[in-house]
Parts: C-alpha cells; sequence; structure tokens
C-alpha cells in the first residue's frame, strides 16, 4: 500500500490534472471521452449480462459502477444498498469510490455526491481513474509501463511499416494507419495493407474499428469523422482504444511463449532421447562387431593353398586399414556421446543416464582389450604359414610346369604313333613318313631327362608330406605308363613303315609305265572325239565332199588304236594282282596320271559311237548344200534383172526433171505415166522378197550368181519411190510458183536453162570443175570439162549465177541473199529456193518496210503504236494478233502501253524473231 500510495499516487495526480486542464482548453472532447468511455464501460459489462446507454445517468445509482469493478478486478464488493433513496446511492457510489482508493489510486476533487447528481464532468474523471488502474497500469515493456509502456509497445509492433510513426496518443492516430497496422501485425489475414493510402484517413480507421470490433471482439469506441475532424483527437480516448487492442493481442502473445517455453523443454527432452537412443545403437553395434571378429582372429587353422593364405593375410590387412579404423573412431565417438549427454542431462535438470546391461562404457572397454589380444599374434603366425606354403608352392607349381610340358608335348603322340595313314600313302609320303619318324624317335630320346626329372619332383613333395601328393603321385605315375607305351608304338610304326615302303617302289614302276602310254593314247581319244564331234560349216559341195573324204581315212586307224587300248589296260591288271595278293590297301590313286582305265575304255567306246553318227551328218548336210545351190540360183535369176531396171528409171526420172520438153504441165503428165509403171512393178518386187526369205531361212549368206543383195534393191526401190514424188512435187510447186508470181514460160525457162547450166552434176552443189566453167562465164580462161546437173547449187555456184545474171555481188549483199535462199545455212541452194527468190525479184511483193510504213500511218507518225490504235483501224482478229505479238517499245519516247511495230514488222519477214 505504500508504494501505491506514494508512487501511484503521484503517477496518476498528474493525468487527473491534465484531464481538468485538457476539458476546459476544448470542450469538444467530452464526446469523444463520452463514446470511448461508454463502449469500454460496456465491453466488460456485457460480461455481467448488462451495458450502460448514458454514462452520468447509469452510474448515479452506483449499482453498475460497483458490478463494472467487479468484473475488471475479478473481486467481490460490500453488498451494494437496494433502495431508491439518494442516501442509498450515494453509499454505493462510496463504496465504489472506497475500493478504487483501495487499490493506491488517490481521486482528486470527485465526491460520491457529484456522481449521485449525474455530475458529467466529474463522472468522466472517475472512469478514466478507472481505465487508467484497470487497463493501463498494468502494461510494462522494457522497464517502462503504464502510458510510456503503452506507447513503446505501439512503436515496437508498427515500426516495420510504411507512413507509420507513433509519437503520442492524438495526432499519430488521425489517418488510421497506426491501428490498421498493429491489426495486421498480429492478423494479417484480416487487413490487405498494401491496398490502405495515407490520404484516405476516413477508409483506414473505419477498416481498422470494423474489423477490430468483428474479428478481436474490441468494441467500437471512437467515429472516424470525430477524429478526422478534431485538430488533435483526445489522447484518452485514444490511450482507451489503444489499450483494447494491447490487451486483445497480449493474450495471445502469452500463449504464444508459453507454448515456445514448452516447445523448447520438449525438444530439449527429444534430444536427449535421442543421444540416449543413438548411444545404445551404437554400442549395441561395436559390441555385435567386437563378437564376430575375436572369433575370426583366434582361427589358427591354416590354408592348404598359398592363395588361400595370401588371401588371409590381405583379408587382416583390410581389417586393419578399412574395417577397424572405422571402429575405433566408433568408440571414441560413444564416449564422447556418453559424456555429452550426461552434461546436457545435468544442466537441464534431468537425472544422469544409465545405459542398458552390458552397454556401459567400461563393458565397451573391455570387449575392446579382448580384440586387441586376439589380435597380437595373429599376423605373425600368418607370415610364418605363408612361407612354409611358399617352398611348397614352389615345387609343387615346378612339378605342374615339367608336367604340362611333358603332357603338352606327348598329347597325341599315341593317336599319331598308331594311325594306319602309311596304308593309304604314296611311295613319296612312305618316304616322307619315314623321315619324319626318324626325327621324332631322337625328339623321344631327348625327352628322357624331362621324365626323370618329374619322377624326382613328385618323390620330393612326398617326403615333404604335401597336401596334394595324391593327385601329385597319380599324375606322375600316369606320365612313367606313358612314356613306356610310346616307346613301344615307336618301333612297332617303324616297321609298318619299311615294309610298306617296299610293296609301293614295285607298284611305282608300273603305275610310271602306265602313265606314259596311257597319257598319248588319251590324248589321241579326246582329239578324235572333238573331230567327230566339231560342228562343220560349209557353204559348197565341194567342202562337204573334202570333210567326207577326211573321214573315211580317220576309220582306217581304228584297229591299230584298239591294240594299244588293250596293252594299257594290261599294265593297270598287274598292279591289281599285287596289291590283292599282299593286301596293300591303295586307297591312292598314280601319281603320275589322273587317267584311269574306265576312262580310257569309256571314251573308246564313245569314239566308236560317234564314227556313224558322223557319217550320217556328213550325208545330211551334202543334201542340204545341193537344195541351196539350187535357191541361189534363183534368186541370182531375178535380182539380175530387176537391179538394172531401177537403175534406168533412176535415170530417166532424172532427165525429164531437167529437160525442158514442153511445158510444165506437160512434164507433170509425163512423170505421173511414169509413176505408174513403176508402181506396176512391185508383184516382182514381192516376188523377190519371198526368194530372199528361203534363202535367209536356209542360211546361205554368200551368193555367186549375183553382185545384188536384197538390201541393195529394197534401197533402189525406196529411192524411186522417192525420187518420181519429189520430181512431181518439185514440178507442181514450179506452177504453183509461176502462177502466182505471173512469171510467164519464157521466164520459168530461162531460170531452169541458167541453173542447169552451173549444176553440171546434178547434185545440187558444184565443185571444183563446176565452179570453172563458171569463172569462164565470167570471161577467165579456164578449160572446160564435162557437165553433170545435180539439180541444186552451193553458196558459190549461185554466187555465180546471179552474178552472170547482172547483180553486183558485194560481200554484205550475197550474205542478204543466202540468208533469204538458205535460211537454214546448209551450204546449198535448191531450184525450188532459186525460183522463189529470182519471183521475188522480180515481181511486185510486199517487204517489211512497205509493212512499217503503213504501221506509221496508223500511229499517226509515231515510232509506236498503242492497243487503242491498233483496236481502231484493224479487224478485231488481226488487231488482237498484232497485240499478242508485239514487243513492248522502249524507246526515249515511249509510253505506257506503247508497243513496238518496227521489230514485228521485220519478224513477220523472218529478218527478226517474231
Amino acid at each position: 500500500m505504500d508504494h501505491y500510495d506514494s508512487q501511484q499516487t503521484n503517477d496518476y495526480m498528474q493525468p487527473e490534472e491534465d484531464w481538468d486542464r485538457d476539458l476546459l482548453l476544448d470542450p469538444a472532447w467530452e464526446k469523444q471521452q463520452r463514446k470511448t468511455f461508454t463502449a469500454w464501460c460496456n465491453s466488460h459489462l456485457r460480461k455481467a449480462g448488462t451495458q450502460i446507454e448514458n454514462i452520468e445517468e447509469d452510474f448515479r445509482d452506483g449499482l453498475k459502477l460497483m458490478l463494472l469493478l467487479e468484473v475488471i478486478s475479478g473481486e467481490r464488493l460490500a453488498k451494494p444498498e437496494r433502495g431508491k433513496m439518494r442516501v442509498h446511492k450515494i453509499s454505493n457510489v462510496n463504496k465504489a469510490l472506497d475500493f478504487i482508493a483501495s487499490k493506491g489510486v488517490k481521486l482528486v476533487s470527485i465526491g460520491a455526491e457529484e456522481i449521485v447528481d449525474g455530475n458529467a464532468k466529474m463522472t468522466l474523471g472517475m472512469i478514466w481513474t478507472i481505465i487508467l488502474r484497470f487497463a493501463i497500469q498494468d502494461i510494462s515493456v522494457e522497464e517502462t509501463s503504464a502510458k510510456e509502456g503503452l506507447l513503446l509497445w505501439c512503436q515496437r509492433k508498427t515500426a516495420p511499416y510504411k507512413n507509420v510513426n507513433i509519437q503520442n496518443f492524438h495526432i499519430s492516430w488521425k489517418d488510421g494507419l497506426g491501428f490498421c497496422a498493429l491489426i495486421h501485425r498480429h492478423r494479417p489475414e484480416l487487413i490487405d495493407y498494401g491496398k490502405l493510402r495515407k490520404d484516405d484517413p476516413l477508409t483506414n480507421l473505419n477498416t481498422a474499428f470494423d474489423v477490430a470490433e468483428k474479428y478481436l471482439d474490441i468494441p467500437k469506441m471512437l467515429d472516424a469523422e470525430d477524429i478526422v475532424g478534431t485538430a488533435r483527437p483526445d489522447e484518452k480516448a485514444i490511450m482507451t482504444y489503444v489499450s483494447s487492442f494491447y490487451h486483445a493481442f497480449s493474450g495471445a502473445q502469452k500463449a504464444e511463449t508459453a507454448a515456445n517455453r514448452i516447445c523448447k523443454v520438449l525438444a530439449v527432452n527429444q534430444e536427449n532421447e535421442q543421444l540416449m537412443e543413438d548411444y545404445e545403437k551404437l554400442a549395441s553395434d561395436l559390441l555385435e562387431w567386437i563378437r564376430r571378429t575375436i572369433p575370426w582372429l583366434e582361427n589358427r587353422a591354416p590354408e592348404n593353398t598359398m592363395q588361400a593364405m595370401q588371401q588371409k593375410l590381405e583379408d587382416f590387412r583390410d581389417y586393419r586399414r578399412l574395417h577397424k579404423p572405422p571402429k575405433v573412431q566408433e568408440k571414441c565417438q560413444l564416449e564422447i556421446n556418453f559424456n555429452t549427454l550426461q552434461t546436457k542431462l545435468r544442466l537441464s535438470n534431468r537425472p544422469a543416464f544409465m545405459p542398458s546391461e552390458g552397454r556401459m562404457v567400461s563393458d565397451i572397454n573391455n570387449a575392446w582389450g579382448c580384440l586387441e589380444q586376439a589380435e597380437k599374434g595373429y599376423e605373425e603366425w600368418l607370415l610364418n604359414e605363408i612361407r612354409r606354403l611358399e617352398r611348397l608352392d614352389h615345387l609343387a607349381e615346378k612339378f605342374r610346369q615339367k608336367a604340362s610340358i611333358h603332357e603338352a608335348w606327348t598329347d597325341g603322340k599315341e593317336a599319331m604313333l598308331q594311325q594306319k595313314d602309311y596304308e593309304t600313302a604314296t611311295l613319296s609320303e612312305i618316304k616322307a613318313l619315314l623321315k619324319k619318324h626318324e626325327a621324332f624317335e631322337s625328339d623321344l630320346a631327348a625327352h628322357q631327362d624331362r621324365v626323370e626329372q618329374i619322377a624326382a619332383i613328385a618323390q620330393e613333395l612326398n617326403e615333404l608330406d604335401y597336401y596334394d601328393s595324391p593327385s601329385v603321385n597319380a599324375r606322375c605315375q600316369k606320365i612313367c605308363d606313358q612314356w613306356d607305351n610310346l616307346g613301344a608304338l615307336t618301333q612297332k610304326r617303324r616297321e609298318a613303315l619299311e615294309r610298306t615302303e617296299k610293296l609301293l617302289e614295285t607298284i611305282d614302276q608300273l603305275y610310271l609305265e602306265y602313265a606314259k602310254r596311257a597319257a598319248p593314247f588319251n590324248n589321241w581319244m579326246e582329239g578324235a572325239m572333238e573331230d567327230l564331234q566339231d560342228t562343220f560349216i560349209v557353204h559348197t559341195i565341194e567342202e562337204i565332199q573334202g570333210l567326207t573324204t577326211a573321214h573315211e581315212q580317220f576309220k582306217a586307224t581304228l584297229p591299230d588304236a584298239d591294240k594299244e587300248r588293250l596293252a594299257i589296260l594290261g599294265i593297270h591288271n598287274e598292279v591289281t594282282k599285287i596289291v590283292q595278293t599282299y593286301h596293300v590297301n591303295m586307297a591312292g590313286t598314280n601319281p603320275y596320271t589322273t587317267i584311269t582305265p574306265q576312262e580310257i575304255n569309256g571314251k573308246w567306246d564313245h569314239v566308236r559311237q560317234l564314227v556313224p553318227r558322223r557319217d550320217q551328218a556328213l550325208t545330211e548336210e551334202h543334201a542340204r548344200q545341193q537344195h541351196n545351190e539350187r535357191l541361189r540360183k534363183q534368186f541370182g535369176a531375178q535380182a539380175n534383172v530387176i537391179g538394172p531396171w531401177i537403175q534406168t528409171k533412176m535415170e530417166e526420172i532424172g532427165r525429164i526433171s531437167i529437160e525442158m520438153h514442153g511445158t510444165l504441165e506437160d512434164q507433170l503428165s509425163h512423170l505421173r505415166q511414169y509413176e505408174k509403171s513403176i508402181v506396176n512393178y512391185k508383184p516382182k518386187i514381192d516376188q523377190l522378197e519371198g526368194d530372199y526369205q528361203l534363202i535367209q531361212e536356209a542360211l546361205i549368206f554368200d551368193n555367186k550368181h549375183t553382185n545384188y543383195t536384197m538390201e541393195h534393191i529394197r534401197v533402189g526401190w525406196e529411192q524411186l519411190l522417192t525420187t518420181i514424188a519429189r520430181t512431181i512435187n518439185e514440178v507442181e510447186n514450179q506452177i504453183l510458183t509461176r502462177d502466182a508470181k505471173g512469171i510467164s514460160q519464157e521466164q520459168m525457162n530461162e531460170f531452169r536453162a541458167s541453173f542447169n547450166h552451173f549444176d553440171r552434176d546434178h547434185s545440187g552443189t558444184l565443185g571444183p570443175e563446176e565452179f570453172k566453167a563458171c569463172l569462164i562465164s565470167l570471161g577467165y580462161d579456164i578449160g572446160n570439162d564435162p557437165q553433170k546437173k545435180t539439180g541444186m547449187m552451193d553458196t558459190d555456184d549461185f554466187r555465180a549465177c546471179l552474178i552472170s545474171m547482172g547483180y553486183n555481188m558485194g560481200e554484205a549483199e550475197f550474205a542478204r541473199i543466202m540468208s533469204i535462199v538458205d535460211p537454214n545455212r546448209l551450204g546449198v541452194v535448191t531450184f525450188q529456193a532459186f525460183i522463189d527468190f529470182m519471183s521475188r525479184e522480180t515481181a511486185d511483193t510486199d517487204t517489211a518496210d512497205q509493212v512499217m510504213a503503213s504501221f506509221k500511218i496508223l500511229a499517226g507518225d509515231k515510232n509506236y503504236i498503242t492497243v487503242d490504235e491498233l483496236r481502231r483501224e484493224l479487224p478485231p482478229d488481226q488487231a488482237e494478233y498484232c497485240i499478242a505479238r508485239m514487243a513492248p517499245y522502249t524507246g526515249p519516247d515511249a509510253v505506257p502501253g506503247a508497243l513496238d511495230y518496227m521489230s514485228f514488222s521485220t519478224a513477220l519477214y523472218g529478218e527478226s524473231d517474231l
């Protein structure tokens, strides 16, 4: 009580004085305090099932005032008076004021009468005193309390938030961001702080007030409009409202602190339990490893092989290098973990850890000592055993090497000595086998020392009690037995080889004689068979008669040949008799020849069969040659008539074409009569084709009765038909040209005479001699030769012809004329081309220049013409023809759509490409 009287009384006096002064300065604050204090009182009275509406009226009887103090203090006050008189009310208020005073609060200028009379100022002052004592006094933050502690708490909670700077309990809260920050700090899911704006305080304040009332059970103690509309909001109202946030959130904070404390205690306990489990497992694993390892180290049973003992040594080294070091670390770590665990248990006021029975640190140390005792002497025993086995293994390996070498050498030797290869060998092979056998006998003697060494090593291994002595003895005995058998087989094979050699030498002499006589006889038979089967090709009776005479001479030699055959077969029969008498297995054949008696007899029989066949073939060929001769004579007689007839007709047609007898119509009539007579001759040609077919079927290639072949006749006939048709066509074209150009018959005769004069060989070209004649016609003194006419001129002939007719033949002019008469540049000028050129020169015809001049008139004297002009001046089809073929005009005076009529005109006459 002294602490409250001295310290707390002074603390509350100052706020009371401030409250009086502030109220006098700004009476508008009364409204804010009335709303705030009323809401604060109701937040506690609701717990008792009641509330107030008017703060100065509802506390006048003192009943609700006493109830408020009981709710907020959790204590029972004196029994209130239930009367309605003033004295009863004053008594109840005094009981409340006495309770407040009993809590160390000194009330200044506040009496029961003012409260009972409904003095608003005094009532608000009393409520503020209650709020300070019961809502704000208990707030403590870092050794600060009450107002300073509440302010520091607000600053700490809102420090991370932008645009929030809490320095007091009035203007720092006007924008509402401080209230929103407090809520977001503790319940971020309730407010989206990022969407709040400092320039919208009404929204911010209403958001905070609504959220606090709805989710935090903090009644709405303030009006946003009052706070925003006041230059300096009431501090007491703000403090009262903020303290509600503190108490609302401090409860959650206390629960969190309590949970953290429990988690910390449990975490320590769990960590200790994990360390205990780890110790138990590590100790159990280590003891199990020691239990398994000690019997292995105490095992001194020797191994039979060096490899097995070396493996034991390698296993022991792996144990020392790989397996034991980690276990040493585990043992050390086990002791460290045990000590650490005991320390942690002691520091956390837990009882000391007592491992399971047999898993104490001392138990592990005892087991580890037993392990190290077992290690002693194990490595030394391993090395001594290895040295002992090394000596035995050396002897055993030496025995195996020598035995393997010997066995490899003897492998197949018994089978080789027992084989009967000499029974089917030739004499040369027998001699080779004898030399090979002598070499083997020398090699056999050289291996005697190795067999003795093998037996000595086996004896030493028996004396040293080698573990595998039975297998060594068995192998040694097998080698010795095999060695004795090889000696017996070697002697037996030598005797068989020498006996066989003598028999084969006799047979070899007979084979040689057989081969010397069989080879030439076989060659004679093969030649005879080849001649008798040879396919002969003859074309005359004389040739077949010669073959028949030669065949008769061959048949006369057959009796002597049969005697030689019987003598050769007798030699072979003698060899067969020796083989059967001495039981020689003659698997081989005669080394000197591959000719067998069966082959000789077979070929001889074949020769005897071929002789009559040859007789028949010669007779048949003689009859066929007689038939072929008759066919030759029949074809030759007809060909000798038809060939000259065709030649004569060709010459007659040539004369008709160049001789100017009568008019062109007369010449045409004469040629058609010739054509009809030629066509009527066709049956004779067909008959000749039939005879030729018979000759081909008989395979007759030569005919001495005529020089004409069917191919000559065919070519001549085709040329005859072509020539008469071409000549008739030329005359018809001359008539067309004459009529079309208005050329008179006299002019046509003149043209023909000039052309024929230079076409001297009728070939269409002029050779050197004809060109000389042309020069003579121009005045040169050159000798004349006989003339031949072909109906065509070459380039030089044509130039000479033109000059003779009065043309000035410059090079450029002549080139222009040649491009007209010889557009394909063949170097020759036909009579038809000559006529066309002459008719062009003498008749009135259109030219490219005349056509260009006409287009220029239509174009209005321009160098180009347009599509519209063509369609206006020409018929539709001709206008479209020109438009489709005229190229675009590209001159300097060109306009869009201009066409080039000049290139088109020259193309019409072949002077350019259309």
